[in-house]
């Protein structure tokens, strides 16, 4: 793959083409240039790596204009949907969709044959969804869900999927059958009250779960139920004694 500084002029005119949503100016750089399309633009110091075009498609904050039509001409032109960033992670143009809760543009990766299961998130190495749900991108999350997306334990309580989280926990036993752990458990509970699913947060609960497990970001199950708005679960926490972090240590 050839690869542009982040300082040059092309990468500056295409990137400027890019956010803008300027199409015209996007087509005649791509006409002039065989080969841009599926060229990486090097940034170095605060997020450094190697990014392809429809990395800076959806970069953040995302929601760029004509988003979708810029993935069309980008993916047409030789873009890969599926190029990772070279870097200190190894997300695809999906990833960073699904970050920034950008449902017309997951739609348009998607259509354009991105893998929906690409490993390579900053949270654990793992999908698109893992990162919607960790962050907190529930549009994104529900988006990814409707083309597909396999869910783990933690994506199913932190989304609310009583059904899907009472199979993995009541699952058949014996080797092999990946049945939680009380760490999973514990872990699990942590995202229902993330998610403000608190259906799910109370089932949990009843397998045994931690409810002051000191969790992602140094939070407690009532502190990221707290900071998420979450106002029903956070009640429901403080009424079965749940902690902060603060008042924990």
């Amino acid at each position: 793959m050839a690869v542009l500084d982040a300082e040059e002029p092309l990468a500056v005119a295409v990137t400027g083409a890019i956010r803008s949503g300027d199409l015209t100016a996007l087509r005649k750089l791509l006409d002039a240039h065989p080969g841009l399309a599926a060229t990486g633009i090097r940034q170095d110091g605060e997020a450094a790596g190697t990014r392809s075009l429809l990395h800076v498609a959806t970069d953040w904050p995302g929601h760029f204009p004509s988003g979708p039509e810029v993935i069309a001409v980008l993916v047409a032109a030789g873009a890969d949907p599926d190029a990772r960033f070279v870097g200190a992670h190894s997300e695809r143009p999906l990833h960073w969709a699904a970050s920034n809760d950008d449902v017309a543009a997951i739609d348009a990766l998607v259509a354009a044959g991105a893998d929906i299961e690409a490993t390579g998130a900053v949270i654990a190495g793992g999908t698109p969804l893992a990162d919607a749900r960790a962050f907190g991108q529930w549009r994104a999350a529900r988006r990814l869900l409707e083309h597909g997306a396999r869910t783990t334990l933690q994506d199913a309580a932190t989304l609310g999927l009583l059904d899907r989280v009472t199979a993995f926990v009541e699952g058949e036993p014996g080797p092999g059958s990946g049945r939680p752990d009380a760490s999973d458990i514990t872990s699990a509970f942590w995202g229902a009250c993330h998610g403000g699913q608190l259906a799910t947060a109370r089932y949990l609960s009843a397998q045994g779960a931690d409810l002051d497990w000191i969790g992602y970001d140094g939070m407690t199950p009532l502190d990221i139920a707290v900071e998420s708005g979450a106002d029903d679960v956070a009640r429901w926490l403080r009424d079965r004694g749940a902690r902060r972090r603060a008042e924990s240590t």
